[in-house]
């Protein structure tokens, strides 16, 4: 958590410092990443940045604890709309679906996502994973209940197995058609959202039998 003299900054302030550092995070990873030039650009003494926080890790923890927030928050405006009648696989195609476009639109938060999964300090790897990971399981882990709940997910299916494929799959789909490297199999690099339906039809026909009711 910030210290209180974080929360005695203005309102405008604190975005803009967190605007600067997520830009720079996204751009150079969070352990090589210039806490001097996030002072600079957001008009703060560097040693301020110490006042606000007690140390780097709890800082690198709080920039990818406000960017997958307002992730998690968007997409959960987004699958709220959806419709739940439709089969499971169904829905599940419209959020990723809701789940590339959003990456599309956001540079940003997308850069801050590529950050947290490349990072190569295995100290500030994990505490900026787990971050991440505790919003994607906000939601995965609820959806899948009440999928099973309504019978669209058997009930000998392995939940954990399920959100485990979930939680290697939104990275994927989020960084795949932006970053080199990723994906050498279904060539998802430079395919526009429209063009990465019909891979994203592929992988959940490739789920499916995960999870599907027998018949």
């Amino acid at each position: 958590m910030p210290t209180s003299t974080w929360f005695r900054l203005n309102v405008a302030k604190r975005e803009r410092v967190l605007q600067v550092a997520m830009r720079e995070f996204g751009e150079h990873g969070y352990s090589t990443g210039s806490l001097n030039t996030i002072a600079r650009e957001a008009g703060i003494a560097k040693g301020s940045l110490f006042q606000y926080f007690s140390d780097k890790l709890e800082f690198f923890a709080f920039v990818c604890d406000e960017a997958s927030r307002r992730i998690r928050e968007e997409m959960e405006r987004r699958i709220a709309v959806l419709d739940f009648d439709q089969p499971f696989d169904d829905w599940l195609f419209d959020v990723f679906c809701e789940w590339t476009e959003y990456m599309t639109d956001h540079p940003l938060e997308r850069s801050v996502t590529a950050a947290t999964n490349f990072e190569l300090d295995n100290a500030v790897r994990s505490v900026v994973r787990d971050t991440a990971n505790q919003h994607y399981l906000q939601v995965i882990h609820p959806t899948l209940k009440l999928w099973r709940e309504r019978g669209d997910i058997r009930e000998d299916a392995d939940l954990d197995v399920l959100a485990t494929l979930m939680l290697q799959t939104l990275p994927f789909l989020a960084l795949s058609p932006y970053y080199d490297g990723l994906d050498p199999i279904l060539d998802l690099r430079g395919r526009t959202p429209a063009e990465q339906r019909p891979v994203i039809r592929k992988l959940i026909a490739g789920f499916r039998p995960m999870f599907a009711p027998h018949k």
